[in-house]
């Protein structure tokens, strides 16, 4: 079925391959079972208060529900998570929306992070351009097993605030000094530590368990769990013309056609892993350069420190992405239509959005600055004029149509995981 889609007088782009098994890398199962129970557990956490899954949990698409994060110190899950009280509230919400994490294990995956600062890479002669350069421990399995290694050293993410627990003092001596800790933590626990001398061919004894069979184990769990290949678009790709609804293949029509959402979101995994510049509306704390004093985020110049490549954010992936609102890079459209029409028109998309459309549990002694970069006109004047899509005119039925279509990347057997939410997890 993968082939040119005909649309009205000219030929639209190609439909990507259908995805295989060789489209991903092999992970084992019983290493994946003990990142299942890790990727639960907050043990991996400074404070032992906050787990993976309260960020990436599969009630909300392996999202959170949320614009911006609330990370360690807060309570509760989802849209309902609060931001805790007391001296153990949160100082800042997560700078950015917490993406999905389907197919994270595919092969042709070499970049991750909204502003791309890991890839795969030799600059530092580990395979890994990363935060950590060349502290990076060796052995990883991944692409994938490198990203989980981070939000264990994110303060407000995992690891607390300094002087609160040990693993947050040593990473603010240096990025690779809390995963020994953590590593510790695992090796000694009566559950991990024999698990892992069994599930891992290199491990001996428990002594031997590194911070590298955490992250391994975890890319394992992530990557066999949500793996999504049976969507009705999948099957209409492998070649059964009834997988798709006629709404649903004029939304098919129109994305990798008139509407033009195939020029970035191309290929088998829908992304060219490639950034682009929305002028997508900002609030929150963002990401800048090291020094700048700013709150905003400059997407993918705060990694490369080139001025071309500000307000630029990775192309995400779009399998179950009907699952994982609200959206974009800071989470600023609540559903599949805002951030449609955003792209369609952003100019026209900014200038009507109002700060009500952003998720963001209240926190009053954050609230202050949640839009402060609304009140500087230069930077403000600058996110708008750094655009890199070209308006496109749908109808509303059109726009409809494409919603429809996004709808069709949802799984079908996504209510039948390999592994589940343990019985003991705890939000």
């Amino acid at each position: 079925m993968a082939g040119l889609l005909f649309c009205g007088a000219a030929w639209a782009q190609d439909l990507p391959a259908p995805l295989t098994d060789d489209d991903f890398l092999f992970f084992d199962r019983e290493q994946a079972a003990i990142g299942h129970q890790l990727f639960y557990d907050p043990i991996l956490s400074g404070n032992r208060n906050i787990t993976c899954a309260h960020c990436h949990h599969p009630d909300f698409g392996t999202s959170d529900g949320l614009s911006l994060g609330i990370g360690e110190g807060g309570q509760g899950l989802g849209p309902d998570r609060t931001p805790g009280t007391g001296a153990d509230r949160i100082r800042k919400r997560i700078p950015r929306n917490a993406p999905g994490l389907w197919n994270l294990g595919a092969r042709d995956i070499h970049t991750m992070f909204h502003d791309g600062r890991l890839s795969l890479s030799d600059v530092y002669g580990n395979g890994f351009n990363s935060p950590a350069q060349e502290w990076l421990p060796e052995g990883l399995n991944s692409l994938l097993a490198a990203q989980a290694l981070f939000p264990l050293t994110a303060q407000f993410e995992m690891a607390g605030n300094v002087a609160e627990n040990e693993v947050t003092g040593a990473v603010h001596d240096r990025i690779d000094k809390g995963w020994p800790i953590l590593a510790k933590r695992v090796r000694t626990d009566p559950k991990y530590g024999p698990a892992t001398v069994a599930a891992f061919d290199d491990v001996d004894s428990t002594e031997d368990i590194t911070i590298t069979h955490v992250a391994n184990a975890l890319a394992s769990f992530m990557a066999v769990e949500w793996r999504s290949t049976d969507s009705p678009f999948d099957q209409y790709l492998a070649g059964d013309e009834n997988a798709l609804t006629p709404d649903q293949k004029a939304g098919m029509r129109l994305f990798y056609g008139k509407a033009r959402c195939a020029t970035c979101h191309s290929g088998p995994l829908l992304s060219d892993q490639k950034f682009h510049a929305l002028a997508l509306p900002p609030f929150g704390p963002g990401r800048t350069r090291q020094w700048d004093a700013y709150a905003r985020d400059v997407g993918r110049m705060g990694e490369s420190d080139r001025l071309e490549d500000a307000y630029r954010f990775r192309t995400p992936m779009l399998r179950n992405v009907a699952l994982t609102a609200p959206y974009g890079h800071n989470g600023a459209f609540p559903d599949l239509e805002g951030i449609i029409r955003h792209h369609l028109n952003p100019a026209t998309s900014l200038s009507r959005w109002t700060t009500d459309q952003a998720a963001l549990p209240k926190a009053p002694w954050l609230e202050q600055t949640d839009f402060i970069v609304w009140q500087d006109r230069f930077e403000m004047a600058r996110q708008r004029a750094k655009v890199d899509i070209t308006p496109v005119a749908l109808s509303d039925d059109e726009i409809a149509q494409l919603v429809v279509f996004l709808h069709a990347l949802t799984g079908m057997s996504l209510d039948a995981p390999l592994f589940g939410v343990p019985a003991d997890f705890k939000p």
